[in-house]
């Protein structure tokens, strides 16, 4: 094991394989050092420039600009296919347009949109001026959608009229409308007509197919340099901004570099392929979904499938239906996705295999053993290589996969995985400890923005010389790990990480409770879920509808944070005493917070808690 070193600095070297990876990206100008000690996870590809579009793009064009580099299918069933070549196009518009509205390096776009063909072309067309996108997710509720935009001072804000889900249209515009009565720097609203339903129109908003029209090919622009141009851009330049979950009651951003991003989705995208086609099933506010679904593929020259909304339109084949039409040879998913595919599966007639699919991922989640099994059969008409891969969003996405494996795989960089104790130091087989890293990790998060950004900054100092991930885990006797939770109050769930101090902060501030602890609990569907306990206020009145009161409280930390926060029982107890610390009360409320039927509340004295707390 390396010896410390001081907070916040890394100097023990990456593994030389990185040399490889660095050969698959196109510089403009050369680095000099693959890597230099530094704070953070040290100074990657220094000296070096390069754009983040011209690698996913332009430097395809002259061996396969016919291949298809994006088959995109809407929930409605609608479909597109751009080759590389149109999507070098729509790019050079877009880019062109967007400096002429004076988009400039380091300026902040938004992308509140669905799975578009237009949201890749946005992503690439920001990369390639060198402004930094963030994706603010199309379910979050007004209010949870103006704080981020009050925060990420945003130039332009991308939306749509409407966004398919679930059968259903969600009104973005309108919501993204609400959102920016509360303030923000938005000076311009760019709409994506996707549904064709009515919107309300503001001084500053633009339809998109209006702005890239003038901007295409053969119309004249202006006389002064070439407004489409890709910019050379510093390996460490900041390409996109990730919002994480609250934490410290406030939100925080983190920055990825150009270079950097780009050499963990190009090491990890070795390892997930297993040829040309390539289908991330996850939403676009999924890191892995952008990162491992698009750069990644695209800076390799393969095709990316990308679906629009729920795999249950129009019936539960859908999933199957993609991989069969489109030749998807390797796929990427939640195993909450899994699990939700596998209920629909046993009660569907069966289906026939995908000769095609050769190997599948599952990210953002731990996944069991008897779901990785059935997924190795599900969709194949033999065998195929299932891999489980683990990451965080501070590192760009996936930075380890597990299982599979064959002559044709490149492995991933080695970054040093551990388990350590409190005081940092490796626990025995089979005990339960942090995880670390131990070598720097290229897509490391380059920056971080926001009130609370030195809660972040732990990731570092506190166990210095490593990088502490704030995932509790245990090793296995094959050297696979089992993970176990969180050190801090957010929690994974869908892939998607939530504050639970922020859901137990809608609740007491709900008229009807008094107090409220939250806490996370295994579930079938969803992987874990979260549950709630509350004591009520004299509002309620003397004899409440406790089942009316429950769904109320559901419902409002559903319109407040959106739907994966949304508890899936909530315990109404007499009332909350002493005599138990955070994670005892947690335990408690997750194991009697297992309702008769769905959704439904029930009574617990605080004595019934306590005892639940010592089992």
């Amino acid at each position: 094991m390396p010896e410390p070193h001081p907070a916040g600095i890394w100097q023990v070297a990456p593994p030389s394989s990185w040399e490889e990876v660095a050969d698959l990206i196109s510089f403009d100008a050369p680095f000099a050092d693959l890597w230099l000690p530094g704070e953070r996870s040290g100074r990657w590809f220094v000296g070096g420039e390069l754009n983040l579009s011209v690698n996913c793009v332009d430097r395809h064009l002259v061996d396969r600009p016919d291949r298809p580099a994006v088959h995109w299918e809407g929930e409605p069933g609608d479909r597109r296919t751009l080759t590389y070549a149109q999507l070098h196009e729509q790019v050079l518009a877009l880019t062109a347009a967007l400096r002429g509205m004076g988009v400039g390096r380091g300026d902040r776009v938004g992308l509140h949109l669905g799975w578009l063909p237009e949201t890749v072309v946005i992503m690439l067309a920001c990369a390639r001026i060198g402004a930094v996108h963030t994706v603010l997710p199309t379910p979050l509720p007004v209010e949870p959608l103006g704080d981020r935009l009050e925060l990420l001072d945003l130039k332009v804000l991308f939306t749509q009229d409407g966004a398919w889900r679930h059968g259903t249209v969600l009104p973005l515009k309108s919501r993204a409308d609400d959102a920016l009565l509360a303030g923000g720097s938005v000076q311009h609203t760019i709409v994506v007509r996707r549904t064709g339903m009515d919107v309300a129109w503001f001084e500053g908003d633009r339809w998109y197919h209006d702005l890239v029209a003038p901007a295409r090919p053969g119309v004249a622009t202006s006389p002064v340099g070439d407004p489409s141009a890709a910019a050379s851009l510093p390996s460490d330049h900041p390409i996109a901004a990730i919002p994480l979950a609250h934490r410290g009651g406030r939100t925080v951003s983190i920055l990825h570099g150009t270079a950097t991003m780009l050499a963990g989705a190009v090491a990890v995208h070795r390892r997930l392929r297993t040829g040309g086609v390539f289908w991330c099933a996850g939403d676009i506010a999924w890191t892995v979904t952008q990162f491992h679904g698009i750069y990644g593929p695209l800076a390799h020259g393969d095709t990316v499938v990308m679906y629009e909304g729920t795999l249950d339109q129009p019936s539960q084949t859908r999933a199957w239906d993609i991989v069969a039409r489109y030749g998807v040879e390797s796929m990427v998913t939640t195993p909450s996705v899994v699990r939700t595919v596998r209920g629909w599966a046993r009660e569907l007639p069966e289906v026939s295999g995908l000769p095609s699919l050769r190997r599948v991922t599952t990210a953002g989640e731990p996944v069991d053993d008897e779901l990785r099994s059935w997924l190795g059969q599900a969709f194949a008409s033999r065998e195929v290589d299932v891999v489980d891969a683990w990451g965080q969003l501070e590192l760009g996405g996936i930075v380890q996969v597990a299982g599979g494996g064959g002559d044709d795989v490149d492995a991933v960089p080695d970054c040093g995985v551990d388990i350590v104790d409190a005081e940092g130091t490796p626990v025995a087989e089979g005990a339960a400890g942090e995880v670390v890293l131990r070598l720097p990790w290229a897509g490391t998060m380059v920056g971080i923005e926001g009130p609370q950004a030195a809660i972040a900054e732990a990731h570092w100092t506190r166990h210095p010389g490593s990088y502490a991930t704030g995932d509790l885990a245990v090793r296995r006797a094959d050297g696979r790990m089992d993970f176990l939770g969180r050190t801090d109050d957010v929690v994974s769930i869908s892939g998607q990480l939530v504050s639970l101090p922020e859901v137990r902060e809608v609740l007491a501030d709900h008229p009807f409770v008094e107090v409220a602890a939250v806490a996370s609990r295994k579930d079938p569907d969803l992987g874990r879920s979260l549950v709630a306990a509350v004591s009520l206020s004299a509002e309620v009145g003397p004899d409440p509808d406790l089942d009316g009161v429950a769904v109320e409280l559901m419902d409002t930390v559903r319109e407040v944070m959106g739907g994966l926060a949304r508890p899936r029982a909530v315990l109404v107890l007499d009332h909350f005493g002493g005599g138990l610390g955070e994670l005892e009360l947690a335990r408690a409320v997750a194991l009697l917070a297992t309702p008769d039927r769905a959704g439904a509340p029930r009574r617990v004295t605080w004595e019934q808690m306590v005892a639940a707390a010592g089992q």
